[in-house]
């Protein structure tokens, strides 16, 4: 059996890893429900569009669920936390979310054009809100989240959901929304073709440049305007957990303190800002898979930035850094991560191989004659 300090990070990793899983696969149908109103002007290209993510786009929700559900059990108190300060957006997202399944299923039910424009509404507000708010929430991690314990480990939020709108949040917003519009659109160059293809061509090199400056623009911020957290002392990292148990301050630079420590992590900020130029190069020069796989290189880079920049924390506490949640006295006990780790050795592999295996399957095209070839079975 693996000791309690080897499967804290180990879960940490495997967090990470879904994390990743989700924004590759689920993130681009963010991004392709985001460009649905402007990359395509009639009925027949929106149905194309759609129709591009439609076959898959429910298996790719695996990975928010398999995410949600490990932060859930894995981290419990991070899970209770994030739930209490980040109630009304997570509704929001939870709401927006809700557009989806429906505008799928009901857009082509009925042939009046305001019927079928108010899911395309939908289904883009289904994908950009999340992308934005996805991004927020990892931009006031950065920043802190104001929340403490008593000495019951009760945890009270001292914030409000428009706090959460605060510059360096709305920024990080813009980076995970162009991101995965950016992927989006190349996931469209590959399933597309004509003036579809085009556009969505087009949407790349807009958003892939507006990644490219947001995502420096935070870098900076976040060493020179944003002070980091570090821990000072705390029991050992096999301990039982418990958050109240350390002494942590805040200072200038300390978000920098790994990549000093461990210099191979600087190649998580360096995929990010290299994933998205070849990404670009590769869709001018029309070697789409290999577009797709640079993009999913930054998206990779940029969630291993945050997380290489905050380990050992998770969600750091503004109102008492002394309460932050670190992976070292946040984590379930040691035989139900032991369980979870060897379910997750058995079951991630299986996901990963049904999940490239059904890519394989629907591959191809989707053009005009092949919707008319499924009227009965196409969105």
């Amino acid at each position: 059996m693996l000791d309690y300090e080897t499967l804290k990070l180990i879960w940490w990793l495997f967090v990470g890893i879904l994390l990743i899983g989700f924004a590759i696969t689920d993130g681009f149908d963010m991004g392709v429900g985001t460009l649905l109103p402007f990359v395509a002007r009639d009925d027949m290209e929106r149905r194309i569009v759609i129709n591009s993510v439609g076959a898959t786009w429910e298996g790719n929700q695996v990975w928010f669920i398999t995410a949600g559900g490990a932060i859930f059990a894995a981290l419990p108190i991070v899970y209770a936390v994030a739930f209490s300060g980040f109630y009304i957006a997570l509704l929001l997202v939870l709401f927006a979310l809700f557009l989806r399944p429906v505008g799928f299923d009901y857009r082509s039910k009925i042939k009046h054009p305001y019927w079928r424009s108010t899911w395309d509404w939908g289904l883009f507000i289904g994908g950009t809100v999340p992308a934005i708010v996805f991004g927020i929430a990892f931009g006031n991690l950065l920043q802190g989240v104001p929340f403490y314990f008593d000495e019951d480990l009760r945890a009270f939020y001292t914030g409000s959901f428009w706090q959460l709108l605060n510059p360096f949040g709305l920024l990080a917003g813009v980076v995970s929304l162009s991101m995965l519009v950016m992927h989006g659109a190349i996931y469209l160059q590959i399933r597309t073709v004509g003036e579809i293809y085009a556009r969505s061509q087009r949407a790349v090199w807009l958003f892939g440049g507006l990644f490219l400056g947001s995502f420096a623009l935070a870098g900076v911020w976040l060493v020179w305007g944003i002070e980091g957290y570090q821990v000072l002392t705390m029991p050992a990292t096999d301990a039982l957990p418990n958050p109240l148990a350390k002494t942590v301050v805040k200072q200038a630079g300390a978000w920098l303190t790994n990549y000093e420590r461990y210099p191979l992590t600087v190649l998580a900020p360096v995929s990010a800002f290299l994933g998205a130029g070849l990404a670009m190069w590769f869709s001018w020069m029309q070697h789409l898979k290999l577009a797709f796989i640079s993009s999913s290189m930054m998206l990779s880079g940029v969630i291993l930035t945050a997380g290489c920049a905050m380990f050992p924390f998770i969600m750091p506490s503004s109102a008492n850094p002394d309460h932050s949640l670190i992976i070292w006295d946040s984590a379930s006990s040691h035989l139900t991560l032991t369980i979870m780790f060897y379910a997750t050795v058995i079951f991630l592999p299986l996901i990963i191989f049904y999940t490239s295996w059904v890519y394989r399957v629907l591959r191809g095209k989707i053009t005009a004659q092949h919707i008319e070839a499924h009227q009965h079975s196409a969105y």
